[in-house]
């Protein structure tokens, strides 16, 4: 799928048309993995209003947490500060809060910070959208972007393993 100015005949899908349907359709689980996350209260206001309507829903987050070239912060400041802000200005207001994990090592390995690059959903371990799209209103609704969504239980839980490994090694520890 494509989002941004038709051209050449070919038809596009609003990223965020089709993230707010992944999201209203969770039946299980959520996994979301993301580089950029801003005006993020309007971009998971789907997936809040599901985990409100089923708190049964396991819902992971995977996200990067920045860091400026100049920022000196210790990762311990860098992590409180993302969660104060991941609470306050990027989740969906009075809805229940995900699992969300940050990948520390990223912030200090070899002095050089990395970072959680990678832009995917895995609902329900069948149904996979991997995208170039960040979680960002400009990337779901006006960016050129392009996106796969493919239905496949092999995938979709090759990609959870991937992030459950992650886990197991404690490259990614859970803020909240």
């Amino acid at each position: 799928m494509t989002t941004g100015p038709e051209a050449g005949g070919v038809a596009n899908r609003n990223t965020a048309v089709v993230v707010s349907e992944l999201f209203r359709e969770a039946e299980h689980s959520v996994l979301v993995a993301g580089y950029a996350v801003y005006q993020g209260q309007k971009v998971f206001q789907a997936l809040g209003d599901r985990m409100a309507q089923h708190p049964q829903l396991k819902t992971r987050m995977f996200l990067d947490v920045p860091r400026k070239q100049s920022d000196t912060s210790s990762a311990d400041a860098l992590i409180a500060r993302f969660v104060q802000q991941f609470k306050s200005s990027q989740w969906p207001n009075g809805m229940p809060l995900p699992n969300v994990y940050c990948c520390e090592q990223l912030m200090t390995q070899n002095g050089k910070p990395g970072s959680l690059h990678a832009k995917c959903i895995v609902v329900d371990s069948e149904h996979v959208f991997v995208s170039s799209a960040n979680f960002t209103e400009a990337a779901q609704e006006r960016n050129i972007e392009v996106g796969l969504l493919v239905q496949s239980r092999a995938l979709a839980e090759r990609v959870c393993r991937f992030f459950d490994a992650l886990l197991d090694d404690r490259y990614f520890i859970r803020v909240v």
